[in-house]
């Protein structure tokens, strides 16, 4: 498979579109005066050439613009360095479409939302979307937006591209959207507001997806694995199918993929899926705010690709800084799940989930479970962390199945429980725990976590292990909305996502 995108020829638009041919460019040159072998000759020269070469175009849709609809995009010849910016409007834009070409490091191909006056982003509303007759792609029953997998643009991997400042919503049944052909179809149940395919090198930053059987959807396979995917200061909710625990609000599998700073908010009313559900080798998870799902972390084997499963990086898991919010109701006792569940334990993680300065809320009077680990040989290292729940201690239990988890420096209710549903003991506790009637919380009612001056969490972590640092040291914190400050620690690192409220 190709992951190279072919250029086809096309019309630029404005004064690049005027510049003459590049064999042409040194009679400019000569017409000012300049003799060939002057050093202003071979100046002139070289920056004509520049303005010619770096002939990177702004596609700008909006009502006042030349372009009044997405689908006036050429999106079948983006160029690297191309820019598409998209204006906030009063009502939604009804258009869908797929990335399929290719920017680069230093010029990515950029998709932009220009935000409305009150910080308002444009709205992509796939029900009764229309398709760009010009495109021709498979898999649009999806997704709203879909990136890779095409035969017009040609065949590629995407690359270099990033996606921000936009709120895509409506990619599910029984929602309908046009195609390029004029067909009219529905959306499947397992539609996505921003379905992947395939790309590399991919940046999702400050969107809001909901109103979807997914919110993001990345897939890899065994010829090519998506790799190298941040997602970042996003929120994502609403998402999810009724009674179904098929579609979640996050559902990745990719060779590398960081999330940060984003707000995953609760599913669909009904929808009894996942919060974030991933397969992903090299996966980290750190300042975010991730409040409900059946279960907040589905962390489980790659099923797609082989790639990801040899991945070294497949072995170790990242989780830190992050809000975990356990809401009240008939929803999945456990928070983290990791390892596997294809059935398949050959494929499992079988690897180290580095799980510290969390905070987790739970609201379940019918009990709160921490940890389920899929087989023996799955190990948790947890430290540093609060865990509160407002039922009693013994309504908190550690473990479920299998694995090994070790407790290093957290926070619990006295009475706080064990492991359950197992033969041997696979908690190991160094007797450190911080145990007390509440963590110290600046504001429990307002769900600000910061920790009061009297907090016996403050300044009473402990050290990181070394396979952590420097890449995953704890030096921000999540900001309300969808962003991070850095973490300001007095003395030594306390336990939990915060240290005092800063902003006192």
């Amino acid at each position: 498979m190709s992951s190279e995108c072919s250029s086809p020829k096309r019309q630029r638009t404005g004064a690049l579109q005027k510049l003459p041919p590049i064999h042409c460019v040194p009679k400019f040159a000569k017409r000012l005066g300049l003799r060939r072998s002057s050093a202003a000759f071979f100046s002139i020269t070289l920056f004509l050439i520049s303005l010619f070469v770096a002939s990177a175009a702004t596609y700008h849709v909006g009502p006042t613009n030349e372009l009044h609809t997405i689908s006036s995009v050429p999106w079948e010849s983006l160029q690297p360095g191309d820019v598409v910016l998209i204006d906030w409007q009063p009502k939604p834009y009804h258009d869908k479409w797929v990335i399929g070409r290719t920017g680069t490091e230093k010029e990515p191909i950029t998709i932009r939302g220009v935000p409305g006056p009150n910080g308002e982003l444009p709205i992509i509303d796939g029900n009764n979307a229309i398709t760009r007759p010009q495109l021709k792609y498979w898999g649009d029953i999806r997704g709203v937006i879909k990136i890779g997998g095409s035969s017009i643009p040609a065949l590629c991997v995407p690359q270099y591209i990033v996606l921000e400042n936009l709120e895509i919503r409506g990619g599910h049944a029984p929602n309908k959207f046009t195609d390029p052909t004029g067909q009219i179809k529905s959306y499947g149940k397992f539609a996505s507001a921003l379905y992947v395919e395939k790309a590399q090198h991919l940046t999702i930053r400050h969107c809001t997806l909901t109103d979807s059987g997914n919110g993001l959807f990345i897939g890899s396979n065994d010829e090519s694995a998506s790799s190298d995917i941040t997602v970042e200061s996003c929120h994502i909710y609403g998402n999810g199918n009724i009674g179904s625990g098929q579609e979640h609000n996050v559902y990745t599998e990719a060779q590398g993929i960081t999330y940060q700073y984003n707000h995953l908010g609760r599913l669909r009313p009904g929808a009894i899926g996942n919060n974030l559900k991933d397969r992903s080798s090299g996966l980290v998870i750190r300042y975010n705010w991730i409040e409900g799902g059946d279960k907040e972390l589905d962390l489980v084997d790659a099923e797609g690709s082989a790639i990801i499963r040899r991945d070294p990086l497949y072995k170790k898991t990242f989780i830190y800084g992050n809000v975990f919010i356990k809401p009240a109701g008939p929803t999945h006792p456990q928070v983290v799940h990791y390892g596997g569940d294809s059935a398949k334990p050959e494929g499992y993680r079988k690897g180290t989930l580095y799980f510290y300065n969390n905070t987790l809320f739970s609201q379940k009077a019918d009990g709160t479970t921490l940890f389920w680990l899929s087989s023996d040989e799955e190990r948790c290292d947890c430290r540093n962390n609060i865990f509160y729940t407002t039922g009693t201690g013994p309504s908190l239990t550690l473990l479920r199945n299998r694995g090994l988890l070790e407790l290093t420096h957290n926070w619990f209710k006295p009475g706080w429980g064990g492991a359950e549903d197992i033969d041997k003991p696979l908690v190991r506790d160094d007797g450190t725990a911080i145990t007390g009637t509440a963590p110290g919380f600046m504001n429990e009612s307002a769900q600000d976590f910061h920790l009061n001056p009297q907090s016996r969490c403050l300044s009473t972590g402990t050290l990181l292990l070394p396979a952590t640092l420097p890449e995953n040291n704890v030096t921000r914190e999540y900001a309300s909305p969808q962003s991070s400050r850095p973490r300001k620690i007095e003395t030594k690192i306390s336990v939990g996502a915060f240290e005092t409220n800063q902003t006192n």
